[in-house]
């Protein structure tokens, strides 16, 4: 897209060779293209160049030229001007929407995948400490608080407090007091297996 095409209209065509002839109807004309331009979906980054530079022209025409004895070009070159700004703000909250807060974020992470934790929350926190202390994530420099209220947030765990189900899993009477890891690795060592029997079969 040209980013010159509104300062190619008729109607800036009037203003720079000061003819003024006709300026409502190419007024009129000028404003159907600054609507249709604004809701072109294809680039909306190129329409808010081509406006703001009309937005230019069009203060440069009011500093330039003395109107006061033709009133009615300097209504329409106002008008036109407010139109642009007005058209402009709209158009940047379409381009450059507000970035969104790290809560809003998970948020919507949450909604969109819709993942649900269905174990015990205290399988939940063995994993969480876990990952904190082989320094998965942000290479452990994060409070655990912060890491567990993630996950929380991210599978929709209705708690907040991981301190306790850790002091109940330390509480524990085995010389492995992670079962839930404990589990897991056996059945992921289970499920390999199990799939190289598969594999071997079909050979």
């Amino acid at each position: 897209m040209d980013y010159l095409i509104l300062t190619k209209t008729d109607f800036f065509n009037q203003i720079n060779n000061e003819n003024y002839v006709d300026l409502e109807t190419y007024y009129d004309e000028f404003i159907k293209q600054v609507i249709e331009l604004c809701y072109e979906h294809n680039n909306r980054q190129r329409s808010f160049i081509a406006m703001t530079y009309a937005e230019i022209e069009l203060q440069y025409h009011l500093e330039k030229y003395n109107f006061e004895m033709n009133s009615q070009t300097d209504l329409y070159i106002r008008k036109a001007l407010s139109f642009i700004q007005k058209m402009l703000k709209h158009l940047i909250n379409q381009v450059m929407p507000p970035l969104p807060t790290p809560i809003s974020l998970k948020e919507k992470v949450v909604n969109s995948l819709s993942l649900r934790w269905t174990g015990n929350t205290v399988d939940l926190v063995e994993i969480i400490y876990a990952l904190n202390e082989m320094h998965c994530i942000n290479e452990g420099e994060i409070p655990i608080g912060e890491l567990a209220a993630f996950f929380y947030a991210l599978f929709g765990v209705d708690s907040k407090d991981c301190y306790r189900f850790y002091t109940d899993i330390k509480h524990r009477k085995n010389d492995n007091r992670a079962y839930f890891l404990f589990k897991m690795q056996e059945r992921l060592n289970q499920r390999m297996r199990e799939d190289d029997e598969k594999e071997m079969q079909r050979r």
